[in-house]
């Protein structure tokens, strides 16, 4: 069986672990490591798109990454009880143009009892931004713990 500690009832300190655990994932932009933390029966509705599996979800992370490159994405918890999590968050990447953007969501997430996620909602909006606009920046990866968040860059 698998497990994705920590587990619900998440308290809040937990639950701010599992939000930087999925900001570190994401920043990886390695799909088949990131649908590890979903379960195989995932219900995602991101922007207009449906996943209703953990392939599907990753097929999704493969052509996002493909995408928006150079991505680098900030979570902030919002707001957590039991086995769900609301989320706000923002990213920087650019397309194969050289056009920047900053994307701005929210996501509500709801997890099982072994700590995957079962089911993830997200609402985002693109907003272009001119490079030397970017607030992100460190090697692609993890964010480093040093680095500002969310309510530290004003966003």
């Amino acid at each position: 069986m698998e497990m994705r500690p920590p587990l619900p009832p998440l308290t809040r300190e937990a639950a701010i672990q599992k939000v930087r655990m999925a900001e570190d994932g994401w920043n990886t932009r390695d799909a088949a490591t990131v649908a590890m933390a979903y379960t195989l029966d995932t219900q995602w509705r991101n922007r207009a798109e449906f996943a209703h599996s953990r392939a599907e979800a990753q097929a999704f992370l493969e052509r996002k990454w493909n995408k928006e490159l150079d991505y680098r994405l900030i979570k902030e918890l919002w707001l957590h009880e039991g086995n769900r999590i609301a989320v706000r968050y923002a990213y920087e990447w650019h397309d194969d143009a050289g056009h920047w953007f900053r994307s701005y969501g929210n996501e509500n997430w709801e997890f099982e009892a072994d700590g995957l996620m079962r089911r993830r909602y997200a609402c985002i909006n693109d907003m272009p931004i001119k490079e030397s606009e970017r607030k992100f920046h460190w090697p692609l990866g993890r964010r480093p713990d040093d680095h500002p968040g969310l309510s530290e860059l004003g966003l």
